[in-house]
């Protein structure tokens, strides 16, 4: 007893609340298991080992400065209290952001659980049926509403679709000569402002005016808006159709809710359809993320933007789902991609596809009727008060023409009410599913004043006496929408929750097991960090709210930027980006921008190094720059003095430079800092790609390095999940020369941000919600914490490294042997050598449970493994054992022991139908192709299909829910 407790005598306080702290739990090995790979890997501690790896001229001389981490009581604690700050009133401000019931069994099941926020995107379709089943549901809900044949698998938000859909309209227009588009003055000003800036980039002139002047215009395409901005309802059919007679393509802004009632826009013959589907039961949460819904005709399927989730068939003829014909189209197409969208925002594309499940057509008209039916009373008391509206058709938003508006919305601000203020001479009410009769008396008292003697019931009695005509008859909806069985059968909790689980049963997330994707820095998303997502203070807050209700929120930005900033070593930060691809767009705007303001808007030549990320190019296409390609030497480096050529050749044409740190080959590039040098020799900015940001935290940083700007994907270093292919997050840092440069915002100024720079993003502060996930990450970790982190994530790869590399070839290394933070091996020789493919090598990962590394980027042939520093030395040893136990399945194919393709590798992944098949008449057993080792069959992850057949998906595309009988026919 006595030794005992002289054994916790001699612990500290101090040490003892270490232990109970949060890097611990974050870090995956334990300072025993760190030990144990620091032998292996020959290096006597984490400090030898970044000595042996990062070049030490680049190494940070005093840290970074974040703070102390704090414990997850503490900081959600702290937390708690900022967010406190934010004053949360009844929204009627609309203008694309609603008020809504998240329904509790998708809040619970699925935005608050990790089977379905932590998957990744679904590139190894065998193993994600269940998300891509939804997001399926998601493309099939757009269908019906939108009345068009095809649609995407979400995009970012609604003012950066419609930016999407004017450069589709401008690559399928057949009015080639016309340099013009026409945006109709009725259309959200934050969607305007987007695609004003994207037009400018482009080259595209830009008209605004009465959708009615459109068709005076020669152009190539044009933007309406349906219902308008301040509410109007009204049949467009005769402006998109003379339009179209002048070959313009006619895209249009529509409210999803609306649709429910309205007669769709395609129906009305539009050629493009998009919006947001926020209101489809996600949180408003400060302006995202939200998935913004794209639909167009089935003859622009080879120009639409983003992803489509496509119906084929597996190896047993069983239908099955996986990403169609633009499946990672910017990696392949580069600068002559459609568009630079790596991320879509499936995690909310899936809760609007279930919020339609879970209701289905029937309880959404009702949904649909009542916002209408509130409006129509709110609409008929003010009339009989003699205050006069805009316009007399309407779904459900107002615009109420005032004398005294400032007065009434200041009125309304002291009684918890938020209106739209933005209107000259009146304001805007909108309502949503969320809006009471309360509510309604409220907007009366405030607009008409306490003595107004109005009722809400004797109202909708003189509605229900006289009947409505609010909607003009053209416009009534009168085609059936989601008739699929789907929509149809999920209407109790119980069988919605029975759906939502069946669905996430086939889906391998990173609650199975590691998720080893290069460049993807799959790591843990620590339950502390999501709690605060679904807090109130943070999700029910407009982003065009006034600022003092907002002030939790502004604290929570300004000290995250804060820490940001000194984590990248640049002088200023941006948040509205809200992926790593618009984080790309915006650096690359503001260092255009930056030229011009200097007289030298002529440099449009961007360096871009062979081996760069796909999006590289396809972001600087976005910005007009001219691609030139810079080599990269035997060892994956940028040849130096290619880039040096180069620059030198296109002289003060040079606007940029693009650059991947460590590399894209996963190495440590000791010509870093020369890269930069020569890039400013010649008069560009240098451009750093944060995709691989996660190899320097707290060692180096691409300011210290010299770079002039960068992107942060914080859905990878910065610990947000990446929610089945999104959403994502990617603020820019800039040098202070770029500050004035950052983007701003139509409706709500942002400080920081410059004077006349337009928005990247519909929202000032991108999708401010998933922000306090980075915050407690960074709060939870500290400065000594962040650190360590990203020691343990080289100590990782270079484990794995060691390891594998006595089985494969390591394909790149740096001068002292060792890798950053991923590793490349090659399967090449294998390949060669056996016809086993790095695809076979992909689908077998699946039986042993694991999803595959990325396949074939940056080299054709290859796997890239990043094990994150949150795996524990037994996931990386079961991770081995596989990649070792596959090696030894392929000298069997290589010698000849099993055919080239009756083997395990080559008929991977296994599925349960395999496994039951009567007829199992192949070289290897059932054990071999089911359970090869025995830490598989502790906890065996089925694919619920065979290996699917991408040719014949795409040859017959379908992009639509199918009839359930084929399903059961298949069986």
């Amino acid at each position: 007893m006595s030794s005992n407790v002289t054994s916790t005598q001699s612990v500290s306080l101090s040490q003892l609340e270490q232990k109970e702290g949060f890097i611990r739990r974050h870090v995956g090995p334990s300072d025993s298991e760190i030990n144990t790979m620091l032998e292996t890997v020959n290096a006597a501690s984490l400090d030898d080992l970044i000595a042996q790896t990062v070049p030490q001229s680049i190494m940070l001389p005093n840290g970074i400065e974040v703070g102390e981490s704090y414990t997850e009581v503490e900081a959600l604690a702290q937390l708690k209290a900022v967010a406190q700050k934010n004053k949360i009133h009844r929204s009627f401000i609309g203008m694309g952001y609603y008020d809504t019931h998240v329904p509790n069994v998708i809040l619970r099941n699925v935005l608050e659980n990790p089977g379905w926020y932590t998957a990744y995107t679904p590139y190894q379709p065998e193993i994600a049926q269940g998300r891509l089943e939804a997001i399926l549901n998601f493309q099939q809900l757009t269908i019906d509403l939108t009345g068009l044949e095809l649609a995407s698998a979400s995009l970012l938000d609604e003012a950066t679709a419609a930016a999407e859909a004017m450069a589709l309209s401008k690559r399928v227009s057949k009015n080639k000569k016309a340099n013009l588009y026409f945006i109709a003055d009725d259309v959200h000003p934050q969607t305007k402002d987007v695609v004003q800036t994207r037009a400018e980039m482009f080259g595209f002139g830009v008209v605004t005016g009465p959708a009615e002047e459109a068709v005076n215009h020669n152009v190539f395409g044009a933007l309406l808006q349906y219902p308008t901005t301040t509410g109007e309802v009204k049949d467009i059919s005769g402006i998109i159709a003379d339009l179209q007679s002048n070959k313009a393509i006619v895209g249009v802004a529509a409210d999803l809710m609306s649709l429910v009632l309205l007669k769709s826009p395609g129906e009305m013959g539009a050629d493009v359809v998009f919006g947001s589907a926020q209101r489809f039961g996600v949180p408003m949460g400060y302006g995202g993320p939200h998935a913004a819904f794209f639909a167009t005709r089935d003859k622009y399927k080879r120009s639409l933007p983003g992803r489509i989730i496509g119906v084929s068939k597996d190896t047993r003829g069983r239908p099955a789902l996986r990403m169609a014909l633009q499946t990672r189209e910017q990696h392949i197409r580069r600068e002559k991609a459609n568009s630079n969208i790596c991320t879509a925002q499936v995690l909310l594309a899936n809760m609007a596809s279930f919020y339609a499940v879970y209701h289905g057509p029937e309880g959404l008209k009702t949904i649909a009727q009542r916002i209408h039916r509130f409006t129509d009373i709110l609409a008929l008391g003010l009339t009989q008060k003699g205050v006069t509206l805009a316009h007399n058709h309407y779904f459900d938003t107002l615009c109420i023409q005032l004398d005294n508006s400032q007065e009434v919305v200041s009125k309304a601000y002291a009684q918890g009410l938020n209106l739209r203020a933005d209107l000259t001479g009146a304001i805007g009410v909108s309502l949503d599913e969320t809006t009471t009769r309360d509510d309604i008396d409220n907007l009366f008292n405030v607009i008409l004043g306490a003595d107004h003697g109005l009722s809400v019931d004797a109202l909708d009695l003189v509605i229900t006496q006289s009947g409505s005509c609010s909607i003009p008859e053209s416009c009534v909806r009168t085609s059936d929408f989601l008739t699929h069985e789907v929509f149809n059968q999920y209407q109790s909790e119980t069988e919605m929750l029975r759906y939502i689980k069946s669905l996430e049963n086939k889906d391998l997330s990173l609650n199975h097991s590691m998720i080893s994707l290069g460049s993807c820095t799959m790591k843990l998303n620590a339950t502390a960090e999501m709690i605060p997502v679904t807090w109130p203070e943070f999700g029910q807050l407009h982003p065009f709210a006034p600022l003092d209700q907002a002030s939790g929120y502004q604290e929570m930005l300004s000290e995250l930027s804060d820490w940001l900033i000194n984590i990248t070593g640049y002088d200023a930060l941006s948040m509205q980006p809200n992926s790593g691809a618009q984080g790309e767009y915006a650096g690359l705007l503001a260092i255009q921008r930056y030229h011009e303001s200097r007289g030298e808007g002529h440099r449009n030549v961007c360096l871009i190094p062979s081996s760069a990320h796909g999006t590289n190019p396809a972001s600087a296409q976005m910005v007009s720059l001219k691609v030139v390609v810079v080599n990269c030497d035997e060892n994956g480096n940028v040849d130096l003095d290619d880039l040096k050529a180069k620059a030198e050749e296109v002289g003060d044409q040079l606007s940029c430079a693009m650059i991947t740190y460590p590399s894209t080959h996963g190495v440590y590039e000791q010509t870093a800092r020369e890269m930069c040098d020569i890039v400013h020799q010649y008069g560009g900015q240098v451009y750093m790609d944060g995709a691989n940001m996660n190899a320097q935290v707290g060692v180096t940083s691409p300011g210290f390095i010299g770079s002039d700007v960068s992107h942060l994907n914080l859905h990878k270093t910065f610990c947000i999940p990446h929610g089945g292919g999104g959403p994502g997050m990617g603020p820019i840092g800039v040098k202070s020369h770029l500050e004035p440069f950052l983007p701003n915002h139509a409706v709500v100024n942002v400080a920081s941000a410059g004077e006349n720079c337009g928005a990247v993003s519909a929202a000032p502060w991108g999708s401010a919600s998933i922000l306090p996930i980075s915050y407690m990450y960074i709060k939870m970790m500290g400065s000594a914490g962040l650190r360590k982190a990203t020691e343990v994530a080289i100590l990782n790869a270079n484990y794995v490294a060691q390891k594998l590399g006595e089985h494969f070839n390591v394909l790149y290394k740096g001068d002292n042997g060792r890798v950053a933070h991923e590793c490349i091996i090659d399967l090449r020789p294998l390949k060669e050598a056996s016809g086993v493919t790095e695809m076979d090598v992909a689908k077998r990962l699946n039986d042993y449970g694991f999803h595959a590394p990325t396949m074939s980027f940056p080299v054709a042939g290859t796997l890239m493994i990043e094990p994150t520093e949150s795996e524990a030395l037994y996931e990386l040893d079961r991770f081995c054992e596989a990649m070792i136990c596959i090696r030894e399945e392929i000298k069997k194919v290589e010698s000849g022991e099993w055919g080239s393709t009756d083997n395990p590798l080559h008929n991977a992944p296994h599925t349960l139908a395999d496994i039951c098949d009567s007829e199992w008449n192949r070289s290897y057993d059932r054990q071999t192709a089911a359970y090869p080792v025995e830490s598989v069959a502790r906890n065996k992850f089925w694919p619920t299909v065979n290996r699917i057949d991408d040719v014949f998906g795409d040859r017959n595309l379908v992009c639509s829910c199918p009839d359930m009988e084929s399903y059961r026919d298949s069986e």
